[in-house]
This record gives C-alpha cells, sequence and structure tokens, in this order.
C-alpha cells in the first residue's frame, strides 16, 4: 500500500529549522525528491523512513500512519451539522483532505465549534433553547435578505419584463404619471384616486380590488406616487412571476412570502422606472452622483441609490455596492447587498459609521472610508432622507441611508474625487457590538460575545469593556 506522508514530513522539516536541500542531505535522496513527497506526489519507501528515524528520531509508524482517527472523527462529528445537509463529503474525499491538507481539515473543526459557541451565545441575547433558534430564522427581515443576498441582488426575469412594460413605446418624464393611470385603467380596469390624508390617516396606499380602485395619499410626493403605481401594477400583471421567483426562495412562512412578495415588486418598480442599461449608463457618466440620477429619472435620493445595489447583470455590471437604512434610534430598516460588506442582521449597525451622525446634518452627504474587522475596506456615503409628512406633529420623520463599496471601486465614484484613498484614515467598524472583536472601541456598548476575554479588573480602558 501506498503511503504518503507530505504534510507531515514538510511540517516536521520547519520545526529542524531545514531547508528542503538540508534535507535530502539528511536523508541521502535528492531535493527534488523531497519537494514530491511533500506534495504528495510521490509515496514513501521503507527505506526513506528508516532514514527519518536515524536523521530526526521519530518512529515511522508516526508520521507514516495515514489518517489520524481522532481528527477524522472530528471533521465527520462537524459535518453532521444540519448546515452541511445535503452537501457533506464522503470519506474518501474527507480522508484526502486529512492526507493532502491536514491543518485546513484542523481549522475547519476549530472554525465550526467556534461558531457553535457564538450561535450559543447570541441565542443567550434573546432567550434560550428551540425557541430563540427558531425566532431568529423565522426572522422575515433576515429572511427575504439572505434571499436576495443569495440572487446578488438582482433578479434578470424581473429585469426582463420591466425592459417590456411600456411594449416599446418612449414615455417621457413629465408624462409618466398620466401614461401610469390611462395605463391602469385601460389594461387594468383600474382608477386611480388622489386622497386627502383624512380620509386616509393610516396609509399611503390602498389597492382596493372590489371597487377597482388604488388609493394615493396626498402625504406622497411626485416621485413616490410614480413607484408606488408600478408596485400595484406588479403584483397584478406579475403576480405568476413573483410567485415563481418566491418558490425559489424556499419560503414557507405566510409572513416571510410577504414581505418578499413586497420588496420584489419594489424591485420592479425600480427597474421599471429607472431601466437597467440607460441608468447604468447614466451612472457611469455622472459618476454615481445620486443627486443627479435622482432628478434625471425622477425619483427619490434613496430609490436612485437602492437601484445602484442591483446592476449586477452579468456581463454588464455597475459598481457592487451595499445599502442599508436606519431610523434615528440606529435600527436597521432596509438593507440590501452585492458587496462583502457584513451588514447588521439584528440590532443596530455600527455607531462608528457616518450614517449616525448624518441625522446632526440632514439633506448633506457625508463620505467615510470604512475597516472592517477583517481588513477589508470600504467607502461610505451617508445621507438623511425625508418621510412622507401627515401633518406638523410628524414633521421630523427622518431616516438616514447608507450606500458604500470595496476602495477599489471608489475611484469611480465623483464622490470620492478630492480624497486620497491610499492615505486616508480608516474608521474601524464592526458589525454590531454585541458580536464586534474591537474590546477598546470607544463606542462600545455591549461585552463582545464573540472570542470575547474576561476583563482586567486591575485596569480600566477606554470602556468598561476593555479587557
Amino acid at each position: 500500500m501506498k503511503t504518503f506522508i507530505g504534510p507531515r514530513l514538510r511540517r516536521l522539516r520547519i520545526e529542524h529549522g531545514h531547508t528542503q536541500v538540508q534535507m535530502s542531505r539528511e536523508l541521502g535522496i535528492s531535493t527534488s525528491y523531497v519537494n514530491l513527497l511533500e506534495k504528495n506526489e510521490r509515496s514513501v519507501s521503507v527505506p526513506v523512513l528508516l532514514k527519518l528515524f536515524e536523521a530526526y528520531g521519530v518512529d515511522w509508524r508516526d508520521i507514516a500512519e495515514d489518517e489520524d482517527t481522532a481528527a477524522l472523527a472530528d471533521i465527520r462529528g462537524a459535518l453532521q451539522d444540519p448546515l452541511f445537509e445535503g452537501s457533506r463529503p464522503d470519506l474518501t474525499q474527507l480522508r484526502a483532505a486529512m492526507v493532502h491538507s491536514p491543518d485546513l481539515a484542523g481549522a475547519f473543526v476549530k472554525l465550526h465549534r467556534a461558531y457553535l459557541a457564538a450561535t450559543d451565545q447570541l441565542m443567550s441575547v434573546a432567550g434560550t433553547g428551540e425557541d430563540s433558534a427558531q425566532m431568529l430564522a423565522a426572522n422575515p427581515e433576515a429572511t427575504v435578505h439572505h434571499f436576495f443576498r443569495r440572487n446578488q441582488n438582482h433578479f434578470p426575469r424581473l429585469e426582463t419584463a420591466a425592459e417590456q412594460f411600456w411594449e416599446g413605446e418612449t414615455v417621457a418624464s413629465d408624462d409618466m404619471y398620466f401614461a401610469l393611470k390611462t395605463r391602469l385603467r385601460q389594461q387594468l380596469g383600474l382608477r386611480v384616486r388622489l386622497v386627502p390624508v383624512s380620509e386616509m390617516p393610516d396609509s399611503l396606499r390602498e389597492y382596493d380590488e372590489p371597487r377597482g380602485e388604488v388609493r394615493l395619499s396626498e402625504a406622497l410626493d411626485h416621485p413616490n406616487r410614480l413607484f408606488q403605481l408600478v408596485h400595484v401594477t406588479a403584483l397584478i400583471e406579475q403576480k405568476d412571476l413573483l410567485q415563481d421567483i418566491l418558490g425559489e426562495a424556499g419560503m414557507s412562512d405566510p409572513t416571510g412570502q410577504a414581505r418578499c412578495r413586497v420588496e420584489l415588486a419594489n424591485y420592479f418598480a425600480a427597474a421599471v422606472l429607472m431601466p437597467y442599461d440607460h441608468y447604468l449608463r447614466e451612472a457611469r457618466a455622472s459618476k454615481y452622483d445620486f443627486d443627479h440620477l435622482a432628478v434625471r429619472f425622477g425619483v427619490s435620493f434613496e430609490q436612485a441609490c437602492h437601484r445602484a445595489t442591483t446592476l449586477q447583470r452579468a456581463g454588464h455590471r455597475g459598481i457592487p455596492f451595499f445599502f442599508l437604512r436606519i431610523d434615528k434610534a440606529g435600527n436597521v430598516t432596509k438593507r440590501f447587498n452585492a458587496t462583502d460588506f457584513h451588514l447588521a442582521e439584528h440590532g443596530g449597525a455600527c455607531p462608528r459609521l457616518e450614517v449616525h451622525a448624518s441625522f446632526r446634518t440632514p439633506g448633506r452627504i457625508v463620505s467615510q472610508v470604512v475597516e472592517m474587522p477583517d481588513r477589508t475596506s470600504f467607502f461610505v456615503l451617508s445621507r438623511t432622507v425625508d418621510r412622507p409628512s401627515f401633518a406638523r406633529h410628524t414633521q421630523d420623520m427622518r431616516l438616514a441611508v447608507a450606500i458604500g463599496c470595496a476602495t477599489e471601486h471608489a475611484r469611480e465614484l465623483g464622490y470620492a474625487e478630492t480624497l486620497n484613498l491610499t492615505e486616508a484614515r480608516a474608521t474601524e467598524i464592526g458589525i454590531n457590538c454585541r458580536i464586534c472583536p474591537r474590546a477598546n472601541c470607544d463606542q462600545r456598548a455591549h461585552q463582545a460575545l464573540v472570542l470575547s476575554k474576561p476583563v482586567d479588573t486591575s485596569r480600566r480602558g477606554a470602556t468598561r469593556y476593555a479587557t
């Protein structure tokens, strides 16, 4: 039987501080043969095993053992996790991994154990046991976010349907509202009626199917009136397509399905109002000037930013962006992502993101370079956006949005033209305080649940959580 000892041989050589040339001299073989042995491209012979004992004092039975039984059992145990259901490697693959990459296999087991510990700790935030896990798993917002993320926030079939919306006609932006009302009346038999806030004090849009009527609140500005009309059209005309895409999401929870259907209809509305090719061309020409894009397409600043995250068509991609929206308490109320940026799933976003500070300068765009704990860096833009105002006591209903991309794409943005990105000081941020490893952050609000060390009672760091 052939015996391969590549990783063990390499570890032995490094432990003794030898080069492959030095080891070849000790074993009386060629340097190329040592290299082939370390790569597992040659099996080891018995004479070489005996020479290993003479030169390095290593028992040949230890170094020639074809598998580490305990390590193999550990990795097989980790792979029993339901997370790997349907994708577990077979025993032959596992043995090959143990032979060719034992350190990687060990790192995998270590990572899985850390994942289990972190999961247990995070469950304790909301409660204990199975009910808490089910609660988090059933979170419709998180479910929708993960579904969009799996699709890179891009749905080609919705884009195609949106391109066919006007059936080849060109509608001028100042005629859009009238054209949409006419289309709804002629093709769907729906009447659009603008109603006073007093008639709909708690809603912005209502679709009354029995009466064949769409009611829009006067509190909606012009861009949002357009958006809501296309949204309603999507729910009716694209019902089967939305259902097909929902089937791909694998959602069984009615709440999650409803939330996802709304977001898919929103996607369709954005694609109609901001056609893919036209929008991407204008975005590149303006260096992603979102104020310009909002004016050019007759949409809101938030809608212009959100649309930019969906431009991920194969062979014709825009900059990969992430997008999030928060309220004044720091709760993340909307999130979409086409990047490697880790958005907060539960609780608030990192307080060191300038999106929180943007409430102090309403309507002004603030730029920032940030660095995640894994050393990835992003260029982020933040700005407040206004919500519909019903009366004087609802006049300060602002939210704030942030849109960002990896710094490698930042030079394509006009907002970064005045920055020296190679020398710009990056703000160190995390996902949120409960799982951020930055113990000495002066904005920390919670003891870190992951990789946390006991507090050193003999000293006081930048925060009471510093170790």
